[in-house]
């Protein structure tokens, strides 16, 4: 079942006897508001105004305990850094080489492509992932080419 907002994602924390505390929250409201793709150090600092006494160590914490609930999914794209999103939608994403700006891409689901690896490989497959990398409109405009 895909989580579609926050307040299904409260209610399987809940019904999966997780304690709601105040920054688990505002880090959940954070991930479904954004479509930046952040990362934990990003969230840390777009809350600690509001939160001061939350760690970096409470936000990697949450996400593993979001993850494990399958609230958020936890993506990397060739860098050091893990970044997360809550949109559990089918969709793609759009990557930029030179400033590594994300974009999610909406497209049908490629199950033709699952069928045919499947066929071609003897393997079951569980999940594919695709992205597509280039340069964003911004980068272009800074004649980054």
């Amino acid at each position: 079942m895909a989580i579609e907002n926050v307040k299904e994602a409260l209610d399987t924390l809940k019904n999966n006897g997780i304690r709601m505390t105040p920054q688990r929250h505002a880090i959940l409201t954070y991930l479904f508001q954004t479509k930046s793709h952040p990362t934990a150090d990003e969230i840390y600092k777009a809350l600690e105004k509001e939160y001061p006494s939350m760690s970096v160590a409470t936000v990697y914490n949450n996400l593993r305990v979001f993850r494990e609930a399958g609230l958020v999914q936890e993506l990397s794209f060739g860098d050091d850094s893990s970044r997360f999103e809550a949109n559990s939608s089918i969709h793609y994403h759009v990557v930029c080489r030179e400033c590594g700006h994300i974009e999610d891409f909406f497209y049908p689901c490629l199950t033709d492509l699952e069928k045919l690896a499947a066929k071609r490989t003897g393997f079951t497959i569980e999940s594919h992932r695709v992205e597509l990398y280039g340069l964003c409109a911004s980068c272009q405009e800074k004649g980054n080419v």
